[in-house]
């Protein structure tokens, strides 16, 4: 009870504040700086489970392409670039792209084989494809219980017939 008052009231100890499931980094959430108070927080040292592809949009690069072409120095260029987490190449690619004249290329693109639509008219054959194997297998089947017909029929027939001809 007194720790749900200490921790309301914002007295926990370093020690009872760290018991149990630890941070990461092993900073406690009180030494954390919050961002209203204005300083920047702490970047979580974590690694995403799996890397994701970073994707730009058109406007975004030719953007940048613009802010490039207006550095005047090369440290300009370099911090920009910095800022922004990209390569000269990138700049190179983008340029080149646009003296193309292929804007739709600066667009992100989803890679991978291409989705087709099925034919319709290739969907209609495999199911009567389908239809028709089921069918061929139904028809064996009762070709097979009619083969069996027949035969007990005629077992039955050959057992009566004798007691017949003796009874006459």
């Amino acid at each position: 009870m007194e720790k749900k008052e200490d921790m309301m009231n914002g007295s926990v100890s370093k020690d009872e504040e760290m018991e149990g499931a630890r941070r990461a980094t092993g900073i406690s959430s009180s030494l954390t700086p919050h961002r209203s108070r204005g300083i920047a927080a702490v970047p979580d040292p974590e690694v995403p489970e799996k890397a994701t592809r970073r994707r730009s949009t058109a406007e975004y690069k030719l953007r940048i392409l613009r802010e490039a072409q207006d550095c005047r120095e090369q440290h300009q260029l370099g911090a920009m670039l910095r800022r922004e987490g990209l390569y000269h190449s990138n700049l190179a690619t983008w340029r080149k792209q646009v003296e193309k004249g292929t804007i739709d290329a600066l667009s992100s693109k989803k890679r991978g084989p291409k989705a087709r639509r099925p034919d319709p008219s290739a969907r209609r054959l495999a199911e009567q494809e389908k239809e028709i194997l089921k069918l061929r297998s139904n028809l064996r089947k009762a070709e097979l219980i009619i083969e069996a017909q027949k035969k007990m029929a005629e077992l039955f027939q050959s057992y009566l017939d004798p007691k017949k001809g003796e009874n006459s």
